[in-house]
């Protein structure tokens, strides 16, 4: 038996992309998967093909509704609704209060109702869609990165804090993804990300191979953990190297 047959799946931002990328591949392990968006159009889409369940909204009040569509509780968490959110120290408020409020927030709100369920039975996963910015940076969009960089540290604090309580936590550290977010992503995208962009499909099989190894960071473009190790090996080598697509970029505008 899979073991996800029967696992009762919550996936947000799912209307296209990452998201819905995730609820097919769950569906297909055997998961009734309940499946979230703003737009609710497209994620009836999404249930509709997967034989799921559609439950649009605001991804920070969705835990209640979803579990009730399940038939109460919820075993597997994907916090994958995100904002690209691009602009410099400069972008409006709004801007900035929106990044934190969908990257971080969104993510702290679900894990303040999941977890007391979770840690009465002792077990529960929480799969948080991160990016390579929340592991490294993103040129050309502070509002993201930043964002991005306190969704994984949320998500490592909950690891460290609960796993010995059953309470499993995967991060999710992609670069490009050919999704309406890496067009969104612009000029600055198409030169770090596109190049190496890879299809959402790619993305929930990297995060199935890293559940079933228990691993706590999912690389799906492997040269990340490269990166990762560079900038905290050599931050000014590291910085350095990120300021020279920076200029590229400037040059290119």
């Amino acid at each position: 038996m899979d073991a996800f047959e029967d696992a009762k799946v919550v996936v947000t931002g799912a209307g296209g992309g990452i998201g819905a990328a995730l609820a097919r591949r769950f569906a297909a392990a055997g998961a009734r998967v309940a499946v979230n968006d703003l737009d609710a159009e497209r994620v009836a889409a999404v249930a509709r093909e997967i034989g799921g369940l559609a439950v649009p909204g605001d991804a920070s009040a969705v835990v209640p509704e979803a579990a009730r569509a399940l038939g109460g509780g919820i075993d597997v968490y994907c916090a994958n609704a995100g904002l690209p959110s691009p602009g410099a120290e400069d972008a409006e408020e709004e801007i900035w209060a929106a990044a934190w409020d969908v990257n971080v927030m969104a993510h702290v709100r679900a894990a303040r109702q999941l977890l007391p369920g979770w840690l009465a039975r002792g077990g529960g996963r929480f799969v948080s869609t991160v990016s390579a910015a929340g592991l490294l940076t993103m040129i050309g969009a502070a509002p993201y990165s930043v964002s991005k960089h306190g969704a994984f540290a949320f998500a490592e604090w909950l690891s460290l804090t609960y796993r010995h309580r059953g309470v499993k936590v995967h991060a999710i550290c992609p670069q490009g993804v050919r999704t309406d977010m890496l067009t969104a992503a612009g000029g600055a995208g198409e030169l770090v990300l596109a190049p190496t962009a890879i299809e959402p499909e790619d993305v929930a099989e990297a995060l199935f191979a890293g559940m079933a190894e228990e691993r706590f960071l999912i690389l799906p473009h492997p040269e990340v953990a490269e990166f990762y190790r560079a900038r905290a090996a050599e931050p000014d080598r590291w910085l350095g190297g990120m300021n020279k697509l920076q200029r590229q970029w400037e040059a290119k505008r």
